[in-house]
């Protein structure tokens, strides 16, 4: 019998990735559906807010439109933006795994072949989807449920396909070693200097958002009363509060990033004119969403002791990047100046400075995949500015950084005692 051609391969597995993240949203909504949750809602009217939900996790924006006597702002129209980023993992890791086994059943040279039958097949369920599940209230350009949809889902392929093939070289085909190889020396050196330092960015980044989570974990735990209360007076039921439980699951990687922000000074907003900072809180009134209880308000007398966070991030950072050794325009300095004290502190406020940006970019980008618009009203504007974020983030960072470095070498002198 002949092996099924890669990219036939590529579209049964990315079709069956994409029917069972489908099935992820269509269940709970056919549970509220029988529970008489949508009573205004025929069973193919609920399909299609299935198909938008669908298209949403993906991040495809969705165009809402109101009736005039719904705002009072007369409002007759606004786009939902705020992804949920919780269930935007649902497509990730299912094309993850369709990139490992698609990596596992072709060469690196073919590869292509079952990435483009697998890309080609989700753009066009994409738009099929915006086409039949678009209605009067809500619908999603052709062109975006067609391409947008392929970010996560082609992030997930990339990433597993690289899980299985074990290095980026082997995934495309190409030896790197051997070009890198035919470089010189001083190129090679600046190279290792700057992934070195790209990745000491990275880790710097990743630990001020882990520290986050961590705080805003603190805070839920510290606040339980109050979300029990929030719950307890929407009197949701069975059906319905678990379809709200995972509804605030989805989104929390986004209150990650809030607080990621929050944690940087920066803050965030809920709500146009609104201001969640680590000094003071101005949010006006809120949904009743039983999370929201579990946050600050009015004055805090330490909040500025959280900005310490970011900085504890930026001293793993610099002590890291001690450890890798890769720190070649200290030594290119050394060799140019024979002043110890002025070349060493020139090298590690450059090297901070060169992490903090890392960071502070990075930073940017987890600030707007956490930010957007609830679409209507006052909540067109929520989460953190990305902008912002990163002016924040990267001289904090640099600070722990040039710390970092500077004690690294005592650090490693008592583990190694």
């Amino acid at each position: 019998m002949p092996a099924m051609p890669l990219w036939l391969q590529g579209v049964f597995e990315f079709g069956q990735a994409a029917l069972l993240s489908a099935l992820a949203v269509v269940l709970p909504l056919t549970g509220v559906w029988f529970a008489n949750g949508f009573t205004d809602r025929g069973f193919l009217s609920m399909a299609r807010l299935a198909g938008q939900a669908w298209l949403l996790i993906h991040g495809v924006p969705l165009t809402l439109k109101f009736p005039e006597d719904v705002t009072s702002t007369g409002q007759s129209s606004g786009v939902l933006s705020l992804i949920p980023l919780g269930l935007s993992l649902i497509p990730f890791a299912l094309a993850w795994r369709s990139g490992r086994r698609l990596a596992r059943a072709s060469y690196s040279d073919q590869l292509w072949q079952g990435l483009l039958g697998a890309l080609g097949i989700y753009a066009a369920l994409g738009l099929m989807t915006a086409y039949l599940c678009s209605t009067s209230e809500a619908s999603a350009s052709l062109v975006a449920g067609a391409l947008i949809p392929l970010i996560p889902a082609g992030a997930g392929l990339v990433v597993g396909a690289y899980r299985e093939a074990g290095s980026w070289p082997r995934l495309i085909g190409m030896d790197l070693a051997v070009w890198i190889a035919k470089t010189s020396q001083h190129s090679r050196w600046a190279g290792s200097y700057a992934w070195a330092a790209i990745r000491a960015g990275l880790l710097g980044v990743t630990a001020a958002t882990g520290l986050a989570a961590l705080l805003l974990a603190t805070t839920i735990g510290l606040h339980w009363a109050d979300v029990v209360t929030l719950y307890e007076r929407l009197e949701p039921g069975i059906v319905g509060g678990s379809v709200l439980t995972i509804a605030q699951l989805g989104f929390l990687p986004n209150l990650v990033g809030w607080s990621f922000a929050w944690s940087t000074g920066a803050g965030f907003a809920l709500g146009t004119g609104s201001s969640i900072t680590p000094l003071a809180t101005s949010a006006g009134p809120l949904p009743a969403v039983p999370i929201l209880g579990a946050l600050p308000i009015g004055t805090l007398d330490y909040g500025f002791a959280v900005l310490f966070l970011p900085v504890l991030a930026g001293v793993l950072a610099g002590w890291w990047f001690l450890r890798e050794g890769e720190n070649h325009f200290d030594e290119w300095l050394a060799i140019k100046l024979d002043v110890r004290w002025l070349t060493s502190s020139i090298s590690t406020l450059v090297l901070a400075g060169f992490i903090g940006v890392i960071s502070g970019l990075c930073g940017a980008v987890v600030a707007w995949l956490a930010q957007g618009s609830a679409g209507i009203g006052r909540f067109v504007d929520l989460g953190p500015v990305p902008l912002e974020v990163a002016l924040w983030l990267a001289p904090e960072i640099a600070l722990g950084v040039v710390i970092g470095y500077a004690l690294g070498p005592w650090l490693e002198r008592e583990r190694s005692a």
